[in-house]
């Protein structure tokens, strides 16, 4: 045999496989290899592959492409639906040199009119993973971009209290869904962590699941319980969110109602609506250049949570042009309306010694929800311009620094600027104790009795300024309950002014004097100093020192305040300096609770007055007033005095009427 001949025969020997192989498919086509597939998967996964349409390969290097018809594939037997895809043609390329490493890696999935129910069971069990007890995390099919024609999604999660499901529509025919044009349109219902859920929205045909260079532009607007999220902008990587770049406006009842969704713990707060730029990169999630209402405050600023450490650490620094008092209500545990309702549903002064409701009370008793307060560490600084509470109490150039670190919640500063001069505060809650350790410093200075109450008539023509500090101690899961259980000091001084002369002579019960100022008109006396300090023990303040002392009047005042049954009891005892020919000369006692207090004189003392007056008219008209005059000491008090006699006195206040 000459070599030529050798040769060819060689060749031919090579050759003929593979064009038999060529000549089987062009005659037979690839739907042979749809039986080893399907039995290859279940043997793997325990679940059943069904290829009912043609089978197709197309060669390429390194990713060939795989087309079939009519494909379903099965949930495992826990799961609540038959099957976990369905789809009319399912179309993926392979990438060989995974393939070759037994990692099972496809750049690129089509599916024409698919049905994907996905869904995580109990044990950690997920349908998604290919493991006959889907829990081996790798066992897995990564999927890096998908491209949808049109079909449903959806989502299970028992535990979590979540089921979604959604349509996507591109509204393109399947061919052009295949060149991966047009976008996508989707909507979506069912639960999140318990909570309603519906979004809508519209996004690039082809999603990047893992692709971490494409941003892939999405639309959406979506309400999960009673909070309102809309985004428009891009994600990269849908599965990791490894990158974003989108504006966000969020709306809802209250910030704390966002823990279910960010794992952060808000604080509570009054509805709320905010739009700003949301950037997201590594482990950083900011929250740029936001601004909105929250109740009738304004609110703006910037917000960066970092999620690498222990916890995340959230940073924040906003800004408010007018802050409403009544927005920082939720804040404390305060009600809405709590005050008015109070009002109406305390007991009547007179039934002093029966249990306060609960709907009477006015001090905050909404427990704080410690349990989430090691979800986070937060460094928040606040600066408020004007804070708004009608006109009864203006409150201006709020500053403080909201610190939260394992579970203990300080501000320190907490300063603002009342009736001109700035108050200073700092407060610290101990979550780690049940019930919370509580802890107020406040310090005033120089504050002008006019401007803190301006909507008081009698502070119009009030001249003075207020010196306070306040020490307390206390434990309890509401500011109510820790005011209840406080113990320390609390002390304001009131010195170097001038005060309605009416105002002290109707305290002194001084009747010829009210009638001459009512003729002739309110006129202003000195105020020497007033004095009130309390020893608080167990949340009740004992008046150690209760004085106010002007050139007509000193008042001295036993007593106490009891913060835990919220009542008054408090008896003022008047002084007069001077000489009056008509005055009744009779304790005046300050009873019922914070909802509704009382003042009243000692009926009984006023009643023998006005009967020895009564008597004494019969015997002789000119002794008729006799009673009635105060002839008073005559002379100033040492304020230094009269502090010292103020402590000596007893604790009790005065017999009842």
């Amino acid at each position: 045999m000459t070599r030529s001949r050798l040769l060819k025969w060689t060749a031919g020997l090579v050759l003929a496989p593979v064009l038999l192989a060529f000549l089987f498919i062009a005659i037979f086509g690839w739907n042979w290899l749809r039986g080893p597939i399907e039995r290859m998967t279940l043997e793997k996964t325990g679940r059943e592959l069904v290829i009912g349409g043609d089978l197709q390969l197309r060669f390429g290097w390194p990713l060939p492409r795989i087309r079939a018809g009519a494909v379903t594939f099965a949930n495992p037997a826990w799961a609540r639906e038959k099957q976990m895809v369905a789809a009319d043609t399912v179309e993926v390329t392979i990438d060989l040199p995974q393939l070759l490493r037994r990692n099972i890696v496809l750049p690129e999935v089509r599916l024409v009119r698919p049905v994907v129910f996905l869904e995580q069971g109990s044990g950690g069990r997920k349908n998604w993973l290919l493991d006959v007890n889907q829990q081996d995390e790798q066992a897995r099919v990564r999927i890096d971009r998908v491209i949808l024609d049109q079909g449903r999604l959806g989502y299970d999660d028992a535990a979590q209290k979540t089921s979604i499901r959604a349509e996507l529509s591109t509204g393109l025919s399947a061919s052009a869904a295949q060149s991966a044009g047009g976008e996508l349109s989707f909507t979506a219902t069912g639960q999140y962590k318990g909570m309603p859920l519906k979004a809508q929205g519209k996004g690039g045909s082809v999603l990047g699941l893992r692709d971490e260079v494409t941003p892939y532009p999405l639309q959406a607007d979506l309400t999960v319980g009673r909070t309102g999220v809309r985004v428009d902008g891009t994600i990269t990587s849908l599965l990791k969110f490894s990158a974003m770049d989108m504006r966000l406006s969020l709306r809802g009842d209250s910030l704390a109602q966002l823990f279910p969704l960010l794992g952060i713990a808000l604080p509570q707060t009054r509805a709320y609506a905010t739009e700003g730029h949301i950037v997201h990169s590594g482990r950083s999630w900011r929250y740029e250049k936001f601004s909105g209402r929250i109740g009738d405050s304004d609110i703006a600023g910037t917000l960066q949570v970092d999620t690498g450490g222990k916890r995340p650490a959230m940073k924040a620094e906003l800004e408010s042009k007018l802050l409403d008092l009544a927005d920082l209500g939720p804040l404390i545990g305060s009600r809405p309306g709590s005050v008015d309702a109070a009002k109406k549903a305390a007991p009547p002064p007179s039934q002093t010694s029966s249990p306060m409701p609960a709907q009477a009370r006015v001090l905050p008793d909404v427990p704080f929800n410690t349990d989430r307060w090691d979800s986070v560490d937060a460094e928040v600084t606040l600066r408020a311009k004007t804070i708004r509470r009608a006109k009864e109490l203006p409150i201006e150039d709020l500053v403080t620094h909201l610190s939260l670190r394992d579970s203990v919640l300080t501000l320190n500063p907490l300063d603002f600027g009342v009736a001109c001069v700035q108050l200073d505060a700092v407060i610290s809650l101990d979550g780690r104790a049940d019930p919370i350790q509580a802890r107020a410093q406040v310090r005033a200075r120089k504050i002008l009795l006019a401007r803190l109450f301006p909507a008081v008539a009698l502070s119009k023509t009030s001249i003075g300024q207020i010196n306070g500090e306040f020490d307390l101690a206390g434990k309890g899961n509401s500011v109510g309950r820790m005011l209840a259980s406080s113990n320390g000091k609390v002390g304001l001084v009131v010195a170097n002014g001038e005060i309605s002369k009416m105002m002290m002579e109707k305290i002194g019960l001084h009747l010829w004097e009210m009638l001459v100022l009512k003729v002739s008109g309110d006129k202003l006396v000195k105020l020497r100093c007033g004095v009130a300090d309390f020893d608080v023990k167990g949340g009740i303040m004992h008046a150690d020192a209760l004085i106010f002392d002007t050139e007509v009047t000193t008042i001295i005042g036993t007593g106490s305040i009891d913060l835990g049954q919220e009542r008054l009891d408090l008896t003022l005892n008047q002084k007069t300096k001077d000489t009056s020919p008509v005055a009744l000369r009779s304790p005046i006692y300050i009873r019922g609770s914070f909802a509704k207090p009382d003042v009243e004189v000692d009926k009984g003392r006023v009643a023998l007055r006005a009967i020895g007056a009564i008597a004494l008219g019969i015997a002789s008209p000119g002794l008729a007033l006799i009673p009635l005059i105060d002839a008073g000491p005559g002379k100033d008090s040492d304020c230094a005095k009269l502090v010292r006699e103020a402590r000596a006195l007893p604790k009790k206040a005065g017999p009842r009427s």
